[in-house]
């Protein structure tokens, strides 16, 4: 079966918020016009907080469109477009976790597409040591609690559908392999 191209007609921004701006796209697909709907996302940082004891730092924190909280590695939206991910990350860790780290102490891991249907939400996840107390620095409506798992604990949360978060699934199963962290 021969594939048609897919021809993009038209892209009519809906809304624009702080981070993300919502589009209506008319394409000509297989010979047929449609409407597709796209998100387009600044982009994020995502990072995997090592211990010296081999713990990964999580934060739990609550997320409004899931109506709970998750536990997830900690992340966050780039301040810039053309912020270098690293600097997100680094950022990020300390103000996210109260732990910080030398920027050459952070080792890119993998890059994750969240939602290729409709979002162009691109993460790149970075592997955190030689973690230092520092203090948390919250923005005024997250509320976060930090908390330290082994990769074991957080496999098993994953496997039994407690973790649906997809880039903490992605960074802890990433890391375990890389690392043959068991």
């Amino acid at each position: 079966m021969e594939q048609q191209p897919v021809k993009r007609l038209n892209r009519e921004l809906k809304y624009q918020g702080n981070m993300l701006k919502i589009y209506e796209d008319t394409v000509l697909a297989n010979g047929h016009e449609a409407h597709w709907d796209f998100i387009h996302h600044i982009g994020a940082a995502a990072v995997v907080p090592v211990t010296r004891e081999g713990k990964i730092l999580m934060v739990r924190q609550y997320r409004n469109a899931l109506d709970r909280y998750t536990l997830e590695v900690p992340a966050g939206a780039l301040d810039d477009p053309m912020e270098p991910k690293i600097d997100c990350a680094h950022r990020e860790l300390e103000e996210e976790t109260g732990f910080k780290t030398r920027k050459e102490n952070l080792e890119y891991l993998i890059s994750v597409n969240t939602t290729v249907a409709f979002c162009d939400e691109a993460i790149d996840i970075f592997v955190a040591r030689d973690l230092e107390e520092s203090v948390q620095n919250l923005d005024e409506e997250e509320c976060i609690e930090v908390e330290a798992w082994s990769v074991k604990d957080l496999e098993d949360k994953i496997y039994r559908g407690e973790i649906t978060d997809g880039k903490t699934i992605a960074a802890i199963l990433a890391y375990a392999r890389k690392y043959d962290v068991k």
